[in-house]
């Protein structure tokens, strides 16, 4: 007779009897020493992505009003009105790629090799905590060291 701590008493002639029959003893994950995450896996990218801004027309009024103002202070008759168009067109044009430039953001793309061989990709506002070869844990959408 084995014994197994107070709870577990198994006979040798039992486990035997189930070993030749092709049966198993059964045995927790734990027992065995493996461990099982559906959830996890180890980062293998980390990727900075800058992503353009979208004008909303604001920055071409406002970059046209103050490129007009600044035309019309140049030259006299025909040449200021020339420069005025011109001026307007160029601030209209410099007013909407400052607006874009504004209205930028970055975001992080993390690769994650999963432990059962899938590859999942997290796209975060906010560069992770984790680098590289990190093993880490998807909960709820948010990756969590393990």
């Amino acid at each position: 007779m084995i014994s197994f701590g107070k709870t577990w008493r198994v006979s040798v002639s039992t486990v035997a009897a189930l070993m030749l029959l092709g049966g198993s003893v059964p045995c927790t994950a734990a027992d065995a020493g493996a461990t099982s995450c559906g959830n996890c896996g180890t980062i293998t990218k980390i990727r900075k992505v800058e992503k353009e801004g979208e004008g909303t027309g604001l920055g071409i009024v406002a970059g046209g009003v103050a490129g007009g103002l600044l035309g019309h202070q140049i030259g006299g008759g025909t040449g200021k009105d020339i420069a005025t168009v011109a001026g307007v067109a160029g601030g209209a044009y410099a007013g909407h790629q400052v607006e874009k430039k504004a209205r930028a953001t970055t975001q992080y793309e993390i690769q994650v090799k999963m432990d059962s061989g899938e590859t999942t990709t997290l796209v975060k506002s906010k560069e992770p905590p984790f680098a590289v070869g990190d093993k880490v844990k998807i909960v709820s959408g948010k990756l969590v060291a393990r």
